[in-house]
């Protein structure tokens, strides 16, 4: 969808115009994230749980086969990799600015151009989970403390 809108800046001769389907375009990203937000953070849920349940397994019965685990590995490498993938929409949010702003669009519309720039910088568009925009930063934190979380629980669980 980002990408549709940056193909149609490019053959666009109005800066107006493209701050009018800019905020189409944004509009439909705050709709389609309010729609599965619900899904995202039952998801998350699911994610939280199916490692350390899978790691409490393997410490607790050694015997289990690694065919057993499949699937669990396969749903939490799936869940994760969604997450990133929504993430990515954030993060083509951040780069359209720089886009429009190296856009001409004709003598005398750099103050029109330059007021589009800053209206889709300040919109604030991207993939939205509540209030949180989601980026691959914010992904990756998250992996980062539910891997510290998960492997001090295990470790705790183990050691009594």
């Amino acid at each position: 969808m980002i990408d549709v809108f940056c193909c149609d800046v490019v053959r666009q001769e109005s800066p107006q115009r493209a701050a009018h389907v800019w905020n189409m375009t944004q509009a439909i990203l705050r709709k389609v994230s309010l729609s599965v937000q619900p899904y995202f953070i039952l998801l998350g849920v699911i994610l939280l749980c199916t490692v350390p349940l899978l790691l409490l397994g393997i410490l607790r019965d050694y015997d289990t086969p690694i065919v057993a685990m499949i699937p669990a590995i396969g749903v939490t490498c799936g869940i994760l990799y969604m997450l990133l993938l929504a993430a990515t929409i954030s993060e083509q949010c951040a780069r359209v600015p720089s886009l429009v702003n190296a856009m001409s669009f004709g003598d005398g519309t750099e103050s029109a151009r330059q007021l589009v720039v800053d209206f889709i910088s300040s919109s604030g568009a991207g993939f939205y989970i509540s209030t949180m925009r989601l980026t691959s930063a914010t992904v990756l934190k998250f992996m980062y403390i539910w891997c510290i979380v998960v492997v001090g629980s295990v470790t705790r669980l183990q050691a009594s």
